[in-house]
Parts: structure tokens; C-alpha cells; sequence
């Protein structure tokens, strides 16, 4: 095989905003150049949020201010409102990842907004970038499987917000298993059914691992044509408005298993594994990632 997957790094946003333990701006600075140096060329790195309701998020400016753009590499910058995108801009993040819940439920508690308030926010964000200019945006709809208090999701409810995605020139829209309960089964379906609401979308999938199917979705989204993936260094993450969500699929893992298989992904897994470790030891608890405990196939000799 020669195809490329290309993995966007979401640690430093997704994989530190549910931590008890907060890491200093220098830290976190340390941590996305350690990422990049094992691969990472687009990644999350800081969130416009309110810093009183998730203060691990604080920073943004000061570490989008300490990244300078280079080329090749990506900088994208967590928006949930027209606030959060006009933040974005002043740092001058390269990208921005408007953010929209399928449900009521977990909108009002993780925004303070319903589904269709956030869907309004996104169309008037994607309007300002287009008549003033602005990084590129793309959207992720998070609880795209299952909502902690709505419980199911239906396919229409996240139809309804590719279809305005798309109508607003959203080029690139992810789905969200926020609480990591979705199946391959299901994954694959809802793929389908994206691509026909939006054929001429670019599709990205973000699974946590909560009910140990993280990598058996990733599985079945590549096997369904997906070449874009999110994950998170150190299997780290989590939201802190979903009970007992847990992380993300660690990039190691996903790497490991994409790279046996012959796909291209571009990044070093022994650092990435060594920079697992190094962020799980600064939070004070060890890596959720497989690798992290039995490291690569075959092993390297020390």
C-alpha cells in the first residue's frame, strides 16, 4: 500500500482540557514541539474557550503568539462561537475547528447553546471568513453516535448539520464519538450517509476509546474510504461535560496499526511513544496508549 492517512494530533487541546492537573503555557509549548518533531504537521493546539468554565485551556493567545506560522505545518485553533472566532483570528491561528453538538442535551451544557443555535453560529462564522477573511474552517459535530443525556443520535440529527456545513462551504467536516460509543457497524453507515448529503466535503473521524472500540472505528473508517483521523499523543483526553468519558485513540496506536497495514502516516513512532510517556509523567498518571506499555513490532534493540 501507498496510501496516506493523515492524523491530526489533538493532544494538546482534546487530550489536556478533561486532566485535573494543568500544564504551564511552556509546557504545553514543549509538548507540541515534541509532536511535531515525531510527525505531527496539523494539530490542535490551543481552545477559544470561556478559561473559567475549562481552565486547562488557558493560554491560547500566549501560545499561538509562540508559534510562528511554517510551512507545512498546521496550527488549529478550538472555536465554539463567534467570540471564540474572532480570538482565533487575532492569534492567527492557521486553522479554525468550529465545533457543533448534534443534540440539545449536550449542546446547553457543554456550550450553552441548543444544536440549532451552534448550527447558526457556524453559518455566520463561515460568512465572516468568506467576506472578511480568516483562517480556513472546518467543523466538527461532536456526539455524531450518542449523547450522554439525549442517549441515540439519529442519522437526521447530524444530517441537519453537514447539510448547513456544506451549504455554508465548509470544506472538511468530522464526526464526533465525544463518548466513544459508537461501532464499526454504525461508523460506516453514517460515513455513507454523509458522503451523500455532502459528496464534495472532505470527511475526518475523532473517536475516543471509552468503550474500547476506538481503533476498530478507526478501522472501519478507513476501510470506508476515510483518509483523515483525529487522535491524541498518550491516548489522553476526554470532555469535561460527558461523564466518564475517557480519551482519545492514542496516536501510537493508531500509527502502529496503520503503518503494519502499509499505510503512509509520517510520523516516528518511538518518539512519539517517548513523548506519550513524558506528558502522561508531567499530569502525574500513566499513559492510556497500548504502546506506551508494549511498544512496537518487532522491538528495536536497545
Amino acid at each position: 500500500m501507498t496510501r496516506a492517512i493523515e492524523i491530526v494530533e489533538v493532544g494538546p487541546r482534546d487530550g489536556l482540557q478533561n486532566e485535573k492537573s494543568f500544564l504551564e503555557v511552556s509546557q504545553k509549548l514543549d509538548f507540541i514541539h515534541r509532536l511535531e518533531d515525531a510527525g505531527a504537521r496539523r494539530m490542535e493546539t490551543v481552545s477559544f474557550v470561556n478559561e473559567r468554565r475549562v481552565p486547562q485551556m488557558a493560554g491560547a493567545e500566549e501560545i499561538s503568539a509562540a508559534l510562528p506560522h511554517t510551512l507545512g505545518r498546521s496550527r488549529i485553533g478550538l472555536v465554539l462561537n463567534e467570540r471564540g472566532w474572532d480570538r482565533c483570528v487575532a492569534a492567527q491561528c492557521d486553522e479554525a475547528n468550529v465545533v457543533v453538538c448534534a443534540t440539545d442535551g449536550f449542546g446547553i451544557r457543554n456550550q450553552g447553546a441548543s444544536s440549532a443555535d451552534q448550527t447558526a453560529a457556524m453559518q455566520a462564522i463561515a460568512a465572516r471568513q468568506k467576506a472578511e477573511g480568516g483562517p480556513p474552517i472546518s467543523v466538527t459535530i461532536s456526539v455524531a453516535f450518542g449523547c450522554p443525556f439525549d442517549g441515540e443520535v439519529s442519522e437526521e440529527q447530524v444530517l441537519r448539520i453537514v447539510r448547513a456545513a456544506a451549504d455554508a462551504g465548509v470544506a472538511e467536516i468530522a464526526l464526533g464519538d465525544t463518548i466513544g460509543m459508537a461501532d464499526p457497524w454504525l461508523v460506516r453507515r453514517r460515513i455513507e450517509a454523509v458522503r451523500k448529503a455532502a459528496p464534495d466535503q472532505r470527511l475526518r473521524m475523532h473517536f475516543h476509546d471509552t468503550r474500547n472500540t476506538g481503533l476498530a472505528n478507526a478501522f472501519a473508517s478507513v476501510e470506508a474510504g476515510v483518509d483523515v483521523l483525529d487522535a491524541s499523543c498518550g491516548g489522553l483526553g476526554g470532555c469535561p461535560f460527558a461523564p466518564d468519558a475517557t480519551g482519545n485513540i492514542g496516536t501510537e496506536d493508531l500509527v502502529y496499526m496503520l503503518e503494519r497495514a502499509g499505510f503512509e502516516t509520517g510520523y516516528d513512532l518511538g518518539k512519539l511513544i517517548d513523548t506519550g510517556k513524558w506528558v502522561s509523567g508531567l499530569l502525574g498518571k500513566p499513559p492510556s496508549s497500548s504502546l506506551a506499555r508494549a511498544g512496537g513490532f518487532p522491538a528495536k534493540p536497545a
